[in-house]
């Protein structure tokens, strides 16, 4: 157990239990991990994390040089800074996400994703969400960088939760080239012109008070 250079809790371990699915849902094809539970939004796995930090660079540099992830993805902004960087650790596009805090805050979380089978599960999550009076942030819609499909929501403890679908985007090549954005491209907003909400950037799991402005 140990800590980033933004705060953030992290831990390295070695050995995993697998999964088991009890009786009632027990796969027929025995490469999948269970059968279809048909409940809810059917999620498939655990896709990403992305946290917030006070600076993006030191915390990835640390996760780059010590723990051997790469960045796939990232923005420069207009000073030189870097204002988020996707990283990888292994075939997905990314695993690991750090995004400049407005707030100026240490260790806060911005969200955690989880993937489902298709963009349609994603627009029926939607509808499940309104039915329930679940808050949807944002979305649907696509994020240019990385091109994932996307519905951002509150849980009931205040962090934010995304549902996406990266469309299956692999990093084969071993000398992948790390894609820069400019501030002025990402001022454009999202993939279809969605502009990038403001609580982007300042809102996160523990809470901090945000000045007045």
């Amino acid at each position: 157990m140990f800590r980033d250079p933004d705060g953030h809790e992290l831990e390295i371990y070695w050995e995993s239990q697998w999964y088991e699915a009890p009786p009632e849902l027990r796969p027929s094809l025995k490469n999948q991990a269970q059968a279809y539970p048909a409940l809810g939004v059917c999620v498939r796995r655990l896709d990403h994390v992305n946290f917030l930090a006070a600076e993006v660079e030191p915390s990835t540099a640390f996760v780059r040089d010590v723990l051997g992830g790469h960045p796939t993805e990232q923005i420069r902004l207009d000073d030189g800074t870097i204002g988020a960087r996707w990283l990888t650790f292994t075939n997905k596009s990314y695993d690991l996400v750090y995004t400049r805090d407005w707030t100026g805050a240490n260790g806060c979380l911005h969200h955690i994703a989880f993937a489902t089978d298709t963009r349609e599960d994603i627009l029926r999550a939607a509808d499940i969400f309104l039915d329930n009076d679940v808050f949807i942030e944002t979305g649907p819609h696509k994020h240019a960088i990385q091109q994932t499909f996307f519905l951002y929501l509150y849980e009931p403890g205040g962090n934010r939760i995304e549902l996406c679908n990266p469309c299956a985007r692999l990093i084969l090549a071993p000398d992948w080239r790390t894609v820069t954005w400019t501030e002025a491209e990402r001022a454009k907003g999202q993939a279809w012109g969605l502009k990038t909400i403001e609580s982007f950037h300042t809102h996160g799991t523990p809470p901090v008070d945000v000045p007045a402005p």
